[in-house]
C-alpha cells in the first residue's frame, strides 16, 4: 500500500530538500518529515538518506554550537523513509550570534561518517557548468575573471581545515535556541568542509557585514568569502529570467565588494 500521511498531521512545509516528500505536525506536537530516494551516491550533497542518518547516529546530537532536534524514531519502508523529531520552536537570532554559534560547531571533533556530504561547492559548479556557466549575467571582467579560476578558489577550499559543517546554514534552518546552541533542521548536506563553509551560507541570507560574521564565527574569512561568491553569483546566474529573480539579483549587487575578495583570493 502506497505511503500516506495520516489525517490528523497538520502540513508545516513541503520541504525544499531534493529527498524531502513532505513535512508535517502530529498531534502530539511531533514533526514528522517523509523522505523520498534520490540521489543514492552517499557522497553526494543530496544523498536523499543523509537526514534520516544523521538523525538515527546522533553525530550531531549533542554538539556545541548547533545540534539537532531530538531524535523521536523512523520507519523504513519500500518507498522511503518517515522521519520523527521533536518540534523546534523557531527563535530570533542576531546573524553575529549565529555566526558565533557555527563558530562553535565548528571547532567541534567530529569523526566524518562514510555518508557525509563532501565537495558541496565543487559538485554544484559542476552543475553551472553544464547549464552554461554564468553567461545569463553577460560579460563582466570580475564576474569572468571569477569563473575562469574557480578549481584555483576549490583547491584553495581543499586546503583549508576540514571542519564539521552543516550545509545549509541559513536563519530559517537555524530554528530553535538552547542557551547558546542553535537547534538546527535539514541536516541534508552534513558534513565535513572548509571552515567558514557555513559562514558563507549565513552571509548571503542576511544584511550583516562580512567583518562582523568573521570576527563572531572566530575566523574562517577565506571559507566564507569564496563559497559566497560562488554561491551567490551561481544563484544570480540561475535566476536570469525566472519569476522572483529580483531577490538574487539585488543580492549580487550587495556582494559586490565579497566578489572581489574572491578574486583577490584566487588570482
Amino acid at each position: 500500500m502506497t505511503w500516506q500521511p495520516e489525517s490528523d498531521w497538520t502540513p508545516l512545509t513541503a520541504g525544499t530538500g531534493q529527498a524531502t516528500g513532505g513535512v508535517w505536525r502530529a498531534p502530539s506536537g511531533t514533526v514528522v518529515k517523509r523522505l523520498v530516494p534520490g540521489v543514492a551516491d552517499p557522497r553526494h550533497h543530496a544523498y536523499w538518506e543523509r537526514q534520516a542518518l544523521v538523525a538515527e547516529s546522533g553525530v550531531v546530537a549533542r554538539t556545541a554550537g548547533v545540534r539537532a532536534p531530538r531524535f523521536l524514531g523512523l520507519e523504513r519502508d519500500a518507498g522511503g523513509i518517515t522521519l520523527r523529531m521533536a518540534e523546534v520552536a523557531p527563535v530570533m537570532w542576531a546573524p553575529e550570534a549565529l555566526a558565533a554559534a557555527l563558530g562553535r560547531f565548528a571547532a567541534c571533533s567530529v569523526a566524518e561518517p562514510a555518508w557525509g556530504a563532501r565537495d558541496v561547492l565543487r559538485d554544484r559548479l559542476k552543475t553551472v557548468e553544464r547549464r552554461g556557466g554564468w553567461s545569463s549575467l553577460g560579460a563582466h571582467p570580475t564576474i569572468e575573471q571569477l569563473w575562469r579560476r574557480r578549481e584555483t578558489a576549490l583547491d584553495l577550499l581543499d586546503a583549508l581545515p576540514q571542519v564539521p559543517t552543516h550545509g545549509d546554514a541559513h536563519p530559517a534552518n537555524l530554528l530553535g535556541r538552547d542557551a547558546d546552541t542553535a537547534i538546527a533542521i535539514d541536516w541534508e548536506q552534513f558534513g565535513l568542509g572548509p571552515i567558514g563553509f557555513d559562514l558563507g551560507y549565513l552571509l548571503l541570507a542576511t544584511q550583516a557585514s562580512l567583518d562582523d560574521l568573521v570576527a563572531a564565527y572566530g575566523g574562517g574569512r577565506c571559507g566564507a568569502v569564496l563559497v559566497a561568491a560562488y554561491t551567490g553569483v551561481s544563484r544570480a546566474a540561475w535566476a536570469v529570467g525566472r519569476v522572483g529573480a529580483g531577490e538574487h539579483l539585488e543580492r549580487l549587487g550587495w556582494l559586490v565588494g565579497v566578489v572581489e575578495e574572491a578574486v583577490d583570493y584566487v588570482s
